[in-house]
């Protein structure tokens, strides 16, 4: 077994980096229909499962940071993932916190506890000055994570010409919230 850089945690859940060991796991979770409906892809195979897991690890050392496995600390199952990503909205990089957990999972609060985790680190530790989420606008579920999180609507854009509403903290804000 692979051992995983722990980046932070929760009282029910680990976050950590990726490592090869969590393939079958993450397979349950990128290959759902209903938990990959608002992604770009569609649900995802076997290999590109592996293809997501390899990018993501390698990110790790391009950017010292990423998306994290979601570790369930009663079970030990890699969950789903919760960290950042790097799109370019409108002409500009920013930093994306981004989450997604099997559907079995759903509906217990745990994606909001995951991004609030991802949510500390990010300012905490990275000292970032801004979260972004993009979000499909019928993904009800997860505008209710982001607005838990203190998240506020910014605009409507579009991205790999699907429309999005883009979602945003400062630093700022998670201080006084916090």
């Amino acid at each position: 077994m692979n051992t995983a850089i722990r980046i932070t945690e929760t009282e029910r859940l680990i976050l950590r980096h990726f490592t090869s060991d969590d393939l079958q796991d993450m397979v349950e979770v990128l290959g759902h229909p209903e938990v990959m409906k608002f992604s770009l892809s569609g649900p995802l195979s076997l290999e590109q499962t592996r293809d997501f897991i390899n990018r993501t690890i390698a990110g790790y050392a391009d950017r010292g940071f990423g998306l994290w496995a979601v570790q369930e600390k009663s079970s030990n199952r890699v969950i789903g993932y919760c960290g950042n990503y790097f799109p370019i909205i409108d002409g500009v990089e920013e930093v994306e916190l981004g989450y997604r957990l099997a559907r079995s999972y759903w509906g217990r609060g745990l994606a909001t506890e995951a991004a609030k985790a991802a949510m500390r680190y990010s300012f905490e530790t990275q000292k970032l000055s801004r979260l972004v989420a993009m979000i499909d606008p019928e993904n009800l579920a997860s505008i209710t994570v982001v607005r838990k999180c203190g998240f506020r609507y910014e605009k409507s854009s579009t991205f790999h010409d699907i429309s999005i509403n883009v979602y945003s903290l400062s630093s700022e804000d998670y201080y006084r919230i916090a």
